[in-house]
């Protein structure tokens, strides 16, 4: 029997010659792996880019069709939305592990993908993702007057801050590869 979901692509791993593991974030059933199988790397790139969203028929375990529904254009062109994209990926990746459906959340996060591709000014992008996601997690940061940092320094300290508060909350915790990438962009 097959069904059909809005999922956000977290990431897709290559698991032998013929099939890749997508991770996804879903509508209907939030975190769920699938296997895809006949993907060229062409192909692949385009339709399952992390935070893309994609509409996706499937079995129990495998994606059967996968339409794509929105792609952040800009993290494509722009190398600033390109990484804190990435950012976001891995730390949805990380965090969200569990096959349970949460449509705030994700409208949450697919508003968030959206606002991010259409944004001028991404330097803040990510600190205020991190925050908001806090929030709907249940575990919202204590209120602060603490305004947007405005130079890399102020910047950085910011993100490792919030780091450490998702590390002392969220037990799946890792520090995203791409943290290193956000700490030295927007000077």
């Amino acid at each position: 029997m097959y069904s059909t979901t809005d999922a956000i692509v977290l990431s897709l791993q290559p698991h032998s010659d013929k099939a890749h593991v997508l991770h996804a974030y879903t509508r209907a059933g939030g975190r769920v792996n699938y296997m895809v199988y006949g993907l060229g790397k062409k192909n692949a790139a385009g339709k399952y880019t992390p935070l893309s969203i994609v509409q996706l028929t499937t079995d129990d375990r495998s994606v059967r069709t996968a339409q794509l529904e929105f792609v952040p254009q800009s993290t494509v062109s722009d190398p600033h939305k390109r990484a804190i994209a990435l950012f976001i990926s891995e730390v949805l990746f990380h965090v969200l592990r569990h096959p349970m459906q949460d449509e705030p959340l994700y409208d949450f996060i697919t508003q968030a993908i959206t606002e991010l591709d259409s944004t001028s000014e991404p330097q803040n992008f990510h600190l205020l993702f991190l925050t908001g996601f806090a929030a709907k997690l249940g575990f919202a940061m204590p209120e602060q007057d603490t305004p947007l940092p405005t130079t890399r320094a102020e910047r950085q300290k910011q993100l490792l801050a919030l780091c450490r508060y998702f590390e002392e909350h969220v037990e799946t915790w890792q520090n995203p590869r791409s943290l290193d990438v956000l700490m030295e962009i927007f000077d």
